[in-house]
């Protein structure tokens, strides 16, 4: 983890601290995202996503994304 940038480590630590998979907008109770406003919450998206095709997380078919394990 130690690889990752501070905003990206907060990002799998949130994921990981949720009771199951995650949507962004729940991810998005991190501090700086409002997840109100779509423009807060499509970089957090693309994070997320990063973080999939790095292989720190695994997104669901329906679009949740969960701890690699």
């Amino acid at each position: 983890m130690l690889l990752l940038p501070p905003d990206y480590q907060r990002i799998p630590a949130a994921v990981r601290q949720a009771a199951g998979p995650v949507m962004a907008r729940q991810v998005g109770g991190m501090p700086g995202v409002d997840v109100n406003v779509r423009a807060k919450l499509e970089p957090l998206r693309g994070k997320l996503v990063g973080l999939v095709d790095r292989g720190w997380l695994l997104k669901l078919p329906d679009g949740r994304f969960t701890p690699r394990l």
